[in-house]
Order: structure tokens, then C-alpha cells, then sequence
């Protein structure tokens, strides 16, 4: 049965494919193998390998969706006991003057299988704008993972292609709660941050992030999952 997330989800996505209809869909997908699947500086797999993949439908008129999954591993939450996260997100972007773009959307978080006492589910709306490398985002949510109430997520990220092949990625988020959870600092906010170097090859993208957040002296759940630490990946887009 749907929860009222999940239907607000639904209903979303319905209403970008009606709009959509008309005009012609350009369809992408990717695979990705990671050495640890990192989301805003936590660890979202224990700290082990993750396997991953996406699709994505963009329309001429600037209208897009996609879902994209992972495997999870959150052993350590009693009341939590998924292994996959799948996402459902749809938006519209444009490009604008001669360096801009513009892109806001919805995206909805689900952990199917997941029949423990903590809902995992929650949803985002989004907006990014972005000028030659730079991209600035802003993302909020009404209802966080866990019951963790209102929440904001501010980053910036910066990407700069040098030689052939080869791509200097930036990046630093600010994760603002509206209460003192699980997930936030005593402040109820923590920073999180990368620097990844990727390299194309035959066709396939190897990187390596090292990614960062200032909770690596405070347990998450339990566990060390904020940690610094670097993380490998290998991933195909088709």
C-alpha cells in the first residue's frame, strides 16, 4: 500500500509524464561499482563496496525522469532492515543567456523491503542553478529520514576539465536540521565535503573522491560512518 509520500510521488511523476508526452524522449542509463557508497559525507553501506545504476528520460522541452538505485547495508540501525535504495525524481531544466542553467525538481527517497519500526522513506524538492562549472543547489524536505523533521541542504560544486579525459571535481554541502537528530551535530548542522579526480577511459569512468565531513568525531548511528576516508569507483554510462 502507498503511504502518503510514496502517492505525492506517484502523482508527481504522472503529472511530469502528461506534460511530457508530446515530445521525444532521449533515454541514458548508468552502472557504477563504489568502494563505499558516501550520501552527503555518510556512509550509506557500512563502509563496503556498493553496486548502482540509474535511468533517465529527457524530453526536447526540457522536462526529465529518472530513477536510480543502490545497494544499502545499515545493519547497525535496529529498526532498519533494507538493503536497497531507490529513488524516483522528475524536474525541468533549461539553459539560459550564455553561460546559465537552471534546473528544479522532486525527488522521493525509498528503502523497499524495509519492514523495521524507522520509516526511511522521505521526499526533496530541488533547485540548482548553475554558471559554466560552477553549479549551486538548494534541496528541502518537510519530513527527513527517520522522522527527522524539516531540513535544508545547501552545496556548491565545481568541476574542472583538464588534459584529455580527466575531471577536478569540487565539492562542500551544508546539512541543516530543524531539531537535534541522529544525523546533525549538537548545532543540529554539519558541513560535509569532497575533492574526486575521474579519468575516462574506453568508454569508463574511474575515480577516486575523498570525501569528508566534520561529524568524523561523533557516532552516527552508532557507528563511524562519517568518517574522511577515499572512495574508488568504476561506472559506465550508456
Amino acid at each position: 500500500m502507498l503511504n502518503k509520500k510514496a502517492l505525492s510521488a506517484a502523482l508527481v511523476v504522472a503529472s511530469l509524464a502528461g506534460m511530457a508526452t508530446e515530445a521525444q524522449a532521449e533515454i541514458s542509463a548508468n552502472v557504477a561499482l563504489v568502494s563505499d557508497y558516501r550520501f552527503r559525507g555518510i556512509s550509506q553501506s557500512d563502509k563496503n563496496p556498493a553496486l548502482q545504476g540509474g535511468l533517465d528520460y529527457a524530453f526536447e522541452n526540457g522536462f526529465y525522469l529518472g530513477t536510480w538505485g543502490s545497494s544499502v547495508n545499515f545493519d547497525s540501525i535496529e529498526d532498519f532492515n533494507g538493503s536497497l535504495e531507490l529513488d524516483v525524481y522528475g524536474g525541468w531544466g533549461t539553459d539560459f543567456g550564455e553561460n546559465s542553467s537552471i534546473d528544479l525538481g522532486y525527488i522521493y527517497y525509498a528503502y523497499p523491503g524495509d519492514d523495521g519500526g524507522l520509516d526511511g522513506d522521505y521526499q526533496e524538492f530541488y533547485a540548482n542553478y548553475g554558471w559554466r562549472d560552477l553549479k549551486l543547489g538548494v534541496a528541502y524536505s518537510d519530513d527527513y529520514y527517520g522522522g527527522g523533521g524539516k531540513f535544508w541542504y545547501l552545496q556548491a560544486n565545481y568541476d574542472w576539465g583538464f588534459a584529455e579525459d580527466w575531471v577536478l571535481s569540487f565539492h562542500v554541502g551544508y546539512n541543516d536540521f530543524k531539531d537535534d537528530i541522529f544525523l546533525s551535530s549538537d548545532k543540529g548542522e554539519y558541513t560535509d565535503y569532497s575533492v574526486g579526480l575521474t579519468w575516462s577511459v574506453v568508454g569508463v569512468d574511474l575515480g577516486v573522491t575523498y570525501v569528508g565531513s566534520n561529524l568524523k568525531k561523533k557516532d552516527v548511528f552508532g557507528s563511524n560512518w562519517a568518517d574522511d576516508t577515499a572512495v574508488f569507483s568504476i561506472s559506465k554510462s550508456f
